[in-house]
């Protein structure tokens, strides 16, 4: 009988990390849905950058205020879950604080987790009046429906339930209290006890014990469907991130050497081309739906935050336009996630459902209200690139469709017939000098 609890732990484990994993498979699957692309280059850059911005939280800091809490529920969130792995041993061994052996050290590390238990629950509340209380602009822009306002919230609650538990779990364990080594924060909250018999406290000292480790569980499993991602792929993210300057687009490989031929008085026009150049041609121009785009752009819609800083510094949305380039991620990974149901719901096989990510979830409005400024790049805390997938867009919409705005017509034909943006014959361009 008593290794019921010992299984009964082994059983939550397993359980809990095996549906983790199971989820872990199914995101790396959807991302590989995307086209693939070679981001193996500034290697050193890239490992540099992930420590900077990931690691260092670099980007967050720009706003100074929430980057300060972020660090402090970033650093503590982690640092205090490095306790998980003695709760992990003495649930699976039946001990109790097993690397309280390693003397007073160990009252040292608890009390510094204990600390920043306190500080990581402040911080959340700040966090928390921010969005319901103060309700920052940002937070309420019409893409933060029910779902991403109450996800957001969900977090909170459960960060700030995963401390007190812990805090909880400090204070009514006697043998940790005798230590009177540790207990920094947890002694003060003793006294609430005090009315109880040893039996009752010990039970709520279990019981805390249990509900901080599957909590934590559960929050390892809740990511997969949250925003939260984040703090999973935030590192990857900001790896394969972008490292060419941020105003420099990418050429369209194949309109390329096609201009480059044409503009080559040695080629002969009528030549048969050699075999298998043709294969070089994509077979689609730009991206109307999430195959269309790269794994690292994938990528991105998975890691994003949803905080909204990318739509704040948007001067497109500023000026009152629909675009939102944080609802250009949010409704790429929506359709992405509709497309990994149904491969599930098909054994593995996507079958059309006759939506795409143009015009079912991203408007023209949206994809033509972009200046390219990259405002939204800049901004963003962990290297997500949402103009990317707006210019992938418009490549289709303008290479595949021929569905450009009229304005934008008019240069392009400008530029076919006077060689230049504007609508005067090539001869009378230097007519200014007369005037």
């Amino acid at each position: 009988m008593n290794y019921i609890p010992n299984i009964l732990f082994a059983l939550a484990l397993i359980v809990g990390i095996g549906f983790f994993a199971n989820n872990v498979k199914k995101l790396i699957r959807n991302i590989k849905l995307g086209r693939d692309v070679d981001v193996s280059d500034h290697t050193s850059q890239r490992w540099k950058n992930m420590a900077m911005i990931a690691l260092g939280q670099s980007k967050m800091v720009k706003r100074p205020v929430s980057g300060f809490l972020h660090i402090i529920v970033y650093v503590g969130f982690i640092i205090i879950n490095i306790e998980v792995l003695e709760i992990i041993i003495d649930g699976l061994l039946g001990t109790h604080r097993i690397f309280s052996s390693i003397g007073p050290m160990y009252g040292v590390l608890i009390g510094v987790f204990e600390i920043l238990a306190v500080l990581v629950f402040v911080s959340v509340i700040v966090f928390w009046m921010r969005r319901n209380i103060i309700k920052i602009k940002r937070f309420w822009s019409k893409e933060m429906t029910s779902w991403p306002k109450n996800d957001a919230n969900n977090i909170l609650y459960i960060e700030m339930v995963l401390m007190v538990l812990f805090l909880i779990m400090n204070a009514t364990d006697l043998k940790f209290q005798a230590m009177e080594n540790g207990n920094v924060v947890s002694q003060y909250l003793t006294p609430l006890f005090s009315g109880f018999s040893d039996g009752t406290i010990h039970i709520i000292e279990r019981s805390a014990w249990w509900l901080h480790i599957l909590g934590i569980l559960a929050f390892l499993n809740y990511l997969y469907f949250s925003k939260h991602l984040h703090i999973l792929l935030a590192f990857p993210n900001t790896y394969f991130g972008k490292i060419v300057p941020k105003g420099q687009f990418k050429n369209n490989e194949a309109v390329t050497k096609e201009v480059k031929m044409m503009m080559d008085p040695n080629v002969d026009p009528f030549a048969a081309q050699p075999e298998g150049a043709g294969d070089e041609i994509p077979a689609k121009f730009g991206a109307s739906d999430v195959q269309d785009l790269s794994w690292v752009q994938l990528l991105n819609a998975y890691t994003c935050t949803e905080c909204g800083r990318c739509t704040s510094e948007c001067p497109a949305n500023i000026t009152g336009k629909k675009l939102s380039p944080r609802k250009i991620m949010m409704d790429t990974r929506d359709r992405l996630e509709e497309v990994g149901k149904n491969i599930d719901a098909n054994n593995g096989v996507f079958k059309d459902d006759g939506k795409q990510l143009l015009d079912d979830y991203i408007t023209r409005e949206e994809l033509w209200a972009c200046t390219t400024c990259n405002a939204c790049v800049q901004a963003c805390p962990v290297s997500i690139d949402p103009m990317s997938i707006i210019m992938e867009m418009r490549n289709y919409l303008i290479m595949e469709q021929s569905a450009a705005p009229m304005e934008l017509n008019n240069m392009m034909a400008n530029i076919e017939n006077n060689g230049a943006p504007w609508p005067y014959n090539q001869m009378d361009r230097l007519n200014w000098k007369n005037e």
